[in-house]
């Protein structure tokens, strides 16, 4: 069996590139691998196009975002995932325009697919009668109510996040 030149740079994407280049995390380097795994799940069952000869002229804008919708229509992805799917390949062809030039006009094509914006989820906030009453909580009798007081309100003054 020959190689196309797409095994060849997703096999230094995934090997070299990523985890010695780019020094991201074995998660990060999953999911980059998951979201390929996954295109060529859809590339054979949707596209008809046989893995073993898929090339990088093969990978167009088009086939991208036909791929996208069905992360979306058929797997039930959200945005993210599907942002994220898009990320992976952007950084691939980050790395394909590095080592062979002659892709630039193909990748500046994919560079240039947009992400999905996502609705924003609303913040919700306390009535005023709803934050006296959480900061009565502690008892302030207490040493320890004292303390657990002075961080609420530290916490609530600062609009500290939740993971802060």
């Amino acid at each position: 069996m020959s190689e196309t030149d797409f095994a060849q740079y997703i096999t230094g994407f995934l090997a070299r590139y990523l985890p010695g280049q780019r020094n991201l995390s074995k998660n990060t380097i999953s999911s980059y691998r998951d979201a390929f795994k996954l295109f060529l799940v859809y590339c054979e069952s949707e596209e008809n196009l046989k893995i073993k000869k898929i090339t990088i002229a093969d990978i167009t804008p088009e086939l991208i975002v036909r791929y996208l919708a069905w992360i979306e229509r058929v797997r039930k992805c959200g945005i993210a995932t599907r942002n994220q799917r898009l990320a992976a390949f952007k950084s691939f062809f980050h790395y394909v325009v590095g080592m062979d030039p002659k892709h630039l006009l193909l990748c500046q094509k994919i560079f240039g697919l947009p992400m999905k914006k996502s609705p924003r989820p609303t913040m919700s906030f306390f009535s005023p009668e709803g934050l006296h009453h959480f900061l009565r909580q502690p008892n302030t009798a207490t040493k320890n109510g004292r303390r657990d007081h002075a961080m609420l309100v530290l916490l609530y003054d600062t609009a500290a996040r939740v993971q802060e």
